[in-house]
């Protein structure tokens, strides 16, 4: 008698008594890793505890179900002896198609975050001070769009490399060596835009007028300490006419 188990069975990546019966079961080959399976449990979840994130949850705390994929391969390229690979998703219900389409996403992480990378320090992503943040959303598609021109220029620019970098098709070309040879696309358009007109930067704001339209500040909500705050000591002011110093 008493109330029913919130949480049921344990499930122990470690043990493989506590598994059940997969939901699905997918294998894949693969070029660098051979033989890829893909085992997932459906509508499994963590048992959370008051830390953390959790900290100031009150009363009983939730549960989040998801599903669990277990990914075991043949061999990797390093040589190095391949481990399993527990990966959990958020969602439920999972197709085999859906667990194959998330494995693949997670090992292709790396290349997500060198987009980033290249976002950042190539294309100068964060580089200019957006006073707005509709002025950051319109850079963002600026740069989305510079993105998928170097993407699509692939096939067409020349592999301009550094003496340490091995050659590479074109269909390998990645879209900082795209950028480099991107100048030489211009004569071979239909229609290349008209060379720019030379501008000279205006005078600003005259020296000693304040500035009449300021930047707006927009509160990121940063986390303070609360309770409790020391009042801020005065500093004494210096006198004017000091005190002579004593010698001898």
């Amino acid at each position: 008698m008493g109330r029913p188990a919130r949480h049921g069975g344990e499930f122990v990546f470690g043990d493989p008594a506590t598994w059940n019966t997969s939901d699905t079961s997918t294998v894949t080959d693969t070029r660098l890793y051979g033989t890829a399976t893909a085992r997932s449990w459906d509508r499994l979840h963590p048992k959370l505890i008051h830390r953390s994130s959790w900290t100031a949850e009150a009363g009983t705390l939730p549960v989040i179900e998801g599903t669990v994929i277990r990914l075991e391969v043949d061999h990797l390229p390093s040589g190095a002896t391949p481990k399993p690979v527990w990966l959990w998703w958020s969602g439920t219900d999972a197709a085999p198609a859906d667990v194959d389409r998330l494995w693949q996403a997670f090992l292709r992480r790396f290349d997500i975050e060198h987009t980033f990378r290249h976002f950042k320090q190539t294309l100068g992503w964060t580089r200019p001070k957006i006073r707005t943040p509709e002025a950051a959303d319109r850079w963002t598609w600026l740069i989305l769009a510079a993105y998928t021109q170097l993407r699509l220029a692939r096939p067409l620019a020349a592999d301009l490399r550094r003496p340490w970098e091995k050659p590479a098709p074109p269909e390998r070309l990645t879209p900082a060596r795209v950028r480099r040879g991107f100048r030489h696309l211009r004569t071979h358009a239909v229609c290349p835009a008209g060379a720019p007109k030379p501008s000279h930067p205006g005078p600003g704001r005259p020296p000693g007028r304040k500035n009449s339209q300021p930047t707006p500040r927009h509160d990121v909500h940063t986390a303070g300490k609360t309770g409790t705050t020391k009042p801020t000591a005065k500093r004494a002011k210096k006198s004017n006419t000091p005190r002579p110093r004593r010698i001898g």
